[in-house]
């Protein structure tokens, strides 16, 4: 209703993905953002690389690691479903992610003297990746719904581990523990020719427009990542989704309501497992060479930090969490390197600079940019941080960044008002 943008006259419209004229504005402001970024269209005129440049985003460094948020983007959001939306704890994300990229390695890779490959094209090698992923889903669900809070979190971190010993050991799949094997490559065929109908993996032109290699692969993960949001804002509206809800509030009360509990604990581990397949065969074609020990603890924590720090059980939340944990990185990284630049030219900035870099063995610092010496490394500091924001979301905001977003947003709807 006009001037009453929370009342709503039917229950379709209140259910709709984007019942407000507001939300439907700003999402098509960000995505003719998303379409412009890579093209250098942010640039705003006369900024001259100033405070209103985001041009840079365009560069293949940050489209890469851009990329890179957009396919974790994908397989978090199917940890969104099963952890915030069916409140399922699971620390074995990194091996459903590893379970679809070796299946689309061996339908879409091509075959060798030690490995396996059937040289299948992208629409075989990428859904039967998220196929396989919520089979072997569904073959563990049976096991993992008979215990649940801190017992499904050690069965689900078991796998993790499970997966890596099988990846070291069958090396027709996986390829050798230290050198792994290539992945089928980002292009279209019909079958098996040589020259694919669309390539995102090589630079070309679109449409008589030159574009890099990471700008195409930009385009054709934005355009699945688009598909995955509006399938898994669609599923919280469906009864399963209500299902999952129902579940994660109070498992006995909705058994007693008549939500089967055992199916919708087993849908939800599919349907993460299928989004955790998908997302595992993009990350693994898109990097081109993976070994066995990627498919670490360390990625599943990733993915549980992006879902505790964006906020869990929200679409919006899992996206801001998404880009938040695999730019952040970068971002310290480079404010590390300014940071040594500045340390030791004096004044205010070089002497905050001195006390938070260790240039060197003798030097004392929180950070260090030396191989050796006290101090923090790149790595170790991103370990940290994330560590942290976790404890301080949990504590002070559950939501996480959504939260956060959603305080400012009813600050300025209230005020002046603090009420």
């Amino acid at each position: 209703m006009r001037g009453r943008p929370n009342l709503f006259a039917s229950y379709a419209s209140e259910q709709a993905i984007l019942p407000t004229a507001t939300q439907r504005t700003m999402v098509g402001l960000l995505l003719a953002a998303a379409i412009l970024l890579p093209l250098g269209g942010l640039e705003m005129p006369g900024s001259e690389g100033g405070f209103l440049s985001f041009g840079f985003l365009g560069d293949s460094q940050w489209l890469v690691i851009i990329n890179r948020a957009l396919i974790f983007a994908i397989a978090a959001l199917g940890l969104n479903l099963l952890t915030g939306v069916a409140g399922q704890v699971s620390l074995g994300h990194a091996f459903f992610m590893a379970t679809g990229a070796y299946t689309a390695v061996v339908l879409g890779g091509e075959s060798g003297r030690t490995v396996w490959g059937l040289g299948l094209p992208i629409w075989i090698w990428l859904p039967a990746a998220g196929i396989g992923a919520a089979l072997v889903g569904l073959l563990v669900a049976p096991t993992a719904v008979r215990v649940r809070g801190l017992y499904l979190a050690i069965v689900t971190l078991g796998l993790v581990f499970v997966g890596q010993h099988l990846g070291r050991n069958l090396g027709f799949i996986a390829g050798g523990p230290t050198t792994g094997r290539d992945w089928p490559v980002l292009e279209v065929k019909l079958w098996k020719e040589e020259s694919p109908l669309i390539d995102f993996a090589r630079d070309g032109s679109w449409l008589g427009v030159e574009l890099t290699s990471e700008t195409k692969a930009y385009f054709f993960l934005l355009f699945m990542l688009i598909i995955f949001v509006l399938a898994a804002k669609n599923l919280a509206r469906t009864r399963i989704g209500r299902s999952f809800a129902a579940v994660r509030d109070r498992d006995v009360a909705a058994e007693i309501m008549g939500v089967n509990e055992a199916k919708a604990k087993l849908q939800a581990f599919a349907i993460s497992s299928f989004y955790a397949g998908v997302g595992g065969a993009l990350l693994a074609s898109f990097i081109g060479r993976v070994i066995p020990e990627s498919w670490d603890l360390l990625l599943s924590v990733e993915f549980v930090a992006i879902i505790l720090i964006g906020g869990a059980g929200t679409v919006a939340g899992t996206l801001m969490g998404s880009f938040f944990v695999v730019l952040t990185p970068r971002i310290v990284e480079d404010v590390t390197g300014k940071l040594a630049e500045t340390a030791g030219s004096g004044g205010i900035f070089g002497a905050f600079s001195d006390l938070i870099i260790t240039t060197g063995s003798g030097d004392f610092g929180f950070m260090s940019v030396a191989a050796q010496g006290p101090g923090l490394s790149v790595a170790q500091m991103n370990l940290v941080l994330f560590g942290v924001l976790i404890i301080v979301f949990l504590i002070a905001e559950p939501l996480g960044l959504f939260g956060i977003w959603i305080r400012i947003r009813n600050y300025w709807k209230g005020w002046p008002f603090t009420y």
